[in-house]
């Protein structure tokens, strides 16, 4: 029976990830939980997983079992990254989730990884330091899924290219002179997936695919020209690997995040999921079409950003982390997304080394001068 630590259990890859174990309670168990401010949420998870440790950022509910050992406040998640757990699924969203990713590496946990701004941020940070202390780290991105699995589950695995695709996100369709009206509500509803606020947005401006680059050249350690992004409006298939003889290998499934969840947990075995079978006669075409820089120019900033390296992609994350908040407040315009990332990038000076103390400081600079420029 495997143990998992789970951070950010109550967002929506921590509440998958309970439904895996849920599924195989004879291959898992949780042993630590850690939550951010869903009291309600967080009191259910406890109550029925009961884990040795639980962690939360906001108060304490009352009606906790006994038990269970408990942490409180903004980094309390590092205390559930606990001796018992045999992989640490971390699926923080931003920034934070590289403190949670050192510390497991630091204890010596395997890591299940669905916070993708951590590689995004301090990729070779973190990969040396993983390197060095034998960790090893399994995706749970879908499309990091997919090219882990069309390469054997080989990380060294020799290819010519990896190609992600992308949805395009809700606003794939819309007129580009609508765009500055779109409302949050608007942008979350996701034409193929379920998925939380934050990365539901960062769809709609290819953000997110921008960052599953970088991750990609970290994970399989390779060059950014070896990476190529299309628009898959299906979402069936999940990403492909190109070999060097012609042949592409495609992971294909119905859209569904359990399945890459409990695959990271589960490697080498596969398990049953609730997942339908493909019906290929059913789906009849699946169309591929190049990205429109013109619809998505935020996928170009946070590009130029990982092409600059350094600190500029911490720089790059922390605006749109910060502008994405403001988004789905209603306090910016959808397009101001991108004013606050390219503003933040040109006025940073990125002369400094990429070390966690850097990393933090280049992330507070970009979310104060988002707030500065959009006067909140």
């Amino acid at each position: 029976m495997k143990k998992i630590a789970l951070i950010g259990s109550t967002g929506s890859i921590g509440k998958q990830t309970l439904s895996v174990v849920r599924r195989h309670p004879d291959k898992f168990k949780i042993v630590s939980l850690a939550a951010g401010n869903n009291v309600g949420d967080f009191l259910e998870q406890v109550n029925e997983f009961k884990p040795k440790v639980a962690t939360l950022s906001t108060a304490l509910p009352k009606g906790l079992p006994t038990g269970v050992e408990y942490f409180l406040g903004e980094n309390a998640f590092t205390n559930a990254i606990i001796e018992d757990a045999d992989v640490v699924l971390i699926a923080l969203v931003g920034f934070k989730g590289i403190l949670a990713v050192l510390d497991a590496i630091e204890k010596g946990k395997d890591i299940a990884l669905a916070n993708k701004e951590s590689l995004v941020v301090g990729g070779e940070l973190v990969m040396s330091k993983a390197k060095e202390k034998g960790v090893k780290i399994s995706p749970v991105d879908s499309e990091h899924s997919a090219i882990w699995q069309a390469l054997g589950f080989d990380f060294n695995a020799k290819f010519n290219k990896l190609i992600l695709t992308a949805s395009g996100g809700a606003f794939r369709d819309i007129e580009l002179d609508k765009l500055n009206s779109v409302t949050a509500a608007d942008a979350l509803r996701h034409p193929n997936w379920k998925m939380g606020a934050k990365i539901t947005v960062d769809c709609a401006t290819m953000v997110n695919k921008a960052f599953e680059v970088m991750e990609a050249k970290w994970l399989y350690n390779t060059s950014f020209d070896k990476i190529d992004v299309i628009i898959h409006r299906e979402s069936i298939i999940h990403s492909m690997v190109e070999y060097i003889d012609g042949a592409v290998l495609a992971q294909m499934s119905y859209p569904d995040m359990e399945l890459p969840i409990q695959l990271a947990l589960s490697y080498p075995e596969r398990l049953k999921t609730d997942l339908k079978s493909l019906n290929f006669a059913e789906l009849k075409s699946l169309t591929f079409s190049p990205v429109d820089h013109k619809r998505y120019p935020c996928f170009n900033l946070i590009m130029e950003a990982a092409r600059e390296g350094a600190l500029y992609p911490a720089v790059a994350n922390g605006a749109n982390e910060q502008a994405v908040n403001l988004f789905l407040q209603g306090k910016i315009a959808f397009n101001d997304i991108y004013k606050g990332i390219y503003g933040a990038m040109q006025s940073f000076d990125g002369s400094h080394h990429v070390e966690l103390e850097h990393l933090i400081e280049a992330d507070v600079f970009s979310r104060n001068y988002v707030k500065e420029l959009f006067g909140v």
